[in-house]
């Protein structure tokens, strides 16, 4: 039986999570059997109440379980159903592709919160956030400046990483475990702050392309960014693959 090791950076709901799905998925756990109760689950795998329910909870959102009333919780199905999937290019973003896209890092650093980004990130303002800059270029030529926001707790060790080879996504879910289960992404048109028209090669007041996300692993959410795009740079473009069952 698998084990929560407590010595990962992953919550031990999301483990847990993992553990039951492969259970279902790999036919383990038949459909139309019953699951063990929290207690049972409690036991098995010397976790809190709160951290089964709330791995219960996120698989029976996603389909693979189903509570009855006065009986108890089943398996529904032993694979996730035919839905959209959004797929992700440029690692964290999403770009057509023009040639290599190759990032600088500007800046990194942890930080207090500041302006509203305690709402952005749903944290407290007390909290710390790793802040990280970087600069994407295509043929020396500057196309998006992204920041992004992560709560220090999500990740401490991340500045440590080498940022400018590797995804930050990558490095958290292959190297920390911690599992991307949505992103929102939010598109507007603004008009550029002298900093970043001086970064991005434009004129005083050049319009661009923003986009920011929210970065969630199962209800919380693990980072905040910020995309600012040239008008004439690469595009954003969004590709959902639909899932095979």
């Amino acid at each position: 039986m698998e084990l929560i090791d407590r010595e990962d950076h992953q919550k031990l709901y999301l483990q847990l999570y993992e553990i039951l799905k492969k259970k279902i998925e790999t036919n383990e756990w038949q459909a139309g059997t019953q699951i063990p109760t929290e207690d049972v689950l409690c036991k098995m795998f010397n976790v809190s109440r709160a951290t089964v329910r709330t791995a219960v909870l996120e698989l029976v959102r996603e389909g693979y379980l189903r509570r009855q009333q006065g009986k108890g919780t089943f398996i529904y199905r032993n694979i996730i159903s035919e839905g959209l999937n959004m797929q992700t290019n440029l690692k964290e973003l999403l770009l057509e592709e023009g040639g290599e896209i190759v990032p600088r890092v500007l800046a990194r650093t942890v930080m207090m919160l500041v302006d509203d980004f305690g709402q952005k990130l749903d944290i407290t303002p007390d909290k710390h956030v790793i802040y990280i800059k970087r600069l994407w270029s295509v043929q020396d030529e500057p196309v998006l400046l992204q920041e992004n926001y992560i709560p220090y707790h999500i990740c401490p060790l991340l500045l440590e990483d080498d940022i400018e080879l590797h995804s930050l996504l990558e490095l958290m879910e292959k190297k920390y475990g911690i599992k991307i289960t949505l992103v929102k992404n939010h598109i507007d048109i603004i008009r550029l702050t002298t900093d970043d028209e001086r970064i991005l090669g434009l004129q005083e007041g050049s319009q661009a392309l923003l986009m920011t996300q929210k970065f969630y692993s199962g209800e919380t959410q693990i980072m905040y960014a910020r995309n600012v795009k040239k008008p004439d740079g690469l595009r954003f473009s969004v590709e959902l693959k639909r899932k095979v069952v």
